[in-house]
Parts: structure tokens; sequence; C-alpha cells
């Protein structure tokens, strides 16, 4: 990628198509608009974290000609950097959560606060938040919808058989939480929050999280289908 895009007459086309939407794939660009992309990560140079590339052009001077600025930014950082895109529709992510075949995800990894950079909050406050704002709150969906949204309806779609209900012979992966006070806390600005509300998590039958703390065991594997 990067040789790419040192090369004159490719970088050219790379703009053109993108700038038309012909290039194939998904265009973030335009979708997102360029003030709706927010840098995550950026190891070679952790200052670009948490802002936009519009503001990161405007702040090198090359708002002008932003497409020329961004590759320019690109090599310098060695293409290394992870996003954070806005766009899409609060009404339309109602209306998906709420049909029946829909089960929920993070669409996320595990991450700690000594990871740094400004991650999705999603890494932290998905599941909390579905239980606290769209259950509790807007009563979009019962608490039992939800919890088959998140536990026994993924793994039926994975083709994980020995998980996602409470039933005997089966893996203990449990959360324990109150429905009255769970809440994600992580934001955008601020995104290494863990959320309130659980009281412990047990995976494979061990206690591995307890009043917010890590007790060291680390009992989890690999899933596949069977």
């Amino acid at each position: 990628m990067l040789t790419r895009l040192k090369d004159k007459r490719l970088r050219n086309r790379i703009i053109r198509d993108t700038d038309s939407g012909t290039g194939g794939g998904s265009n973030m660009i335009t979708a997102s608009g360029w003030g709706g992309i927010f840098i995550a990560g950026c190891l070679p140079n952790t200052s670009y974290e948490g802002k936009s590339l519009e503001q990161i052009l405007k702040e090198r001077g090359r708002w002008s000609d932003p497409y020329e600025g961004l590759l320019d930014w690109l090599l310098e950082i060695q293409g290394n950097a992870r996003v954070v895109l806005f766009y899409g529709s609060e009404d339309d992510v109602r209306t998906v959560m709420k049909h029946p075949l829909t089960a929920i995800g993070s669409d996320g990894r595990a991450i700690s606060p000594k990871a740094g950079g400004k991650p999705h909050p999603r890494t932290y406050g998905t599941f909390p938040r579905v239980l606290g704002k769209y259950v509790r709150e807007e009563k979009l969906l019962t608490l039992e919808e939800a919890l088959r949204k998140m536990t026994s309806l993924p793994a039926a779609i994975f083709g994980i058989q020995d998980r996602g209900i409470l039933r005997e012979g089966f893996a203990a992966d449990i959360t324990v939480f109150d429905p009255d006070k769970i809440a994600d806390r992580a934001t955008y600005d601020n995104p290494h929050q863990y959320p309130e509300g659980i009281g412990c998590v047990i995976v494979n039958g061990e206690i591995v999280v307890e009043e917010g703390n890590h007790t060291g065991k680390r009992p989890g594997k690999i899933l596949k289908r069977r």
C-alpha cells in the first residue's frame, strides 16, 4: 500500500476512484465525511488519537486538498491507524434491534485501559448499553428478549451447542448483574471505562471478575462451530 501511495499515477487513480465512488467497496469518506472519521489508535504518533481526519488535515495545513493531505499523512504514519466511524441512523438501529432474527454483538475485542488509544466505547459498554438504555429506559426490548439476543441466539447462529443457555451439562458462562443499575460509562472522549451494575462474571464455572476486579483466572478458550 505504501509503495502504491508513492506512485504518482496510482495515487491519482486512488484519489479519482475514491472521490467518484467508482473504486468498489465501502467509501467511508462519503458515508461519514471527513469530520466523522476519528483516529482511535495511532502507534507512530499518539497525538493524532481522538482527532478527526478533518481536524488533522486542518492542523497540518492540508485542508485545501484533503485527498493529497490524507495520502501524505498515511505515508507519514506508515498506514498504522485505527478509526471510529460516525454514520447511520439511530432509528435504523432501533428497527433492526427489535427484529426477532437480530442477535446483539459488540463487533469489538477484548481490551484493557493499558492498551491506550481511543477505542470505540462499544468495547467496554455494548451489552450494558442495551440493558440500560434500550431495555430499562426506553422499553424497546424486554429483558428476556435482550438476553436471548445476547446469549442463546448468537450461540445458535454460530453452531455453539453447549453455551448460551443455563442448563445442566452446559458450560457455566454467566454474568450476574443488577437490571436496575447496569449501565455503560464509556464515551468517545473517555472510552476506557468499565460499566456499572455487574456483580461478577463467570467463565467455564470460574469467577473471572468480581465486584469490578479481575481475579487473575483465565479459563476461556477458543470456540468453534460443531
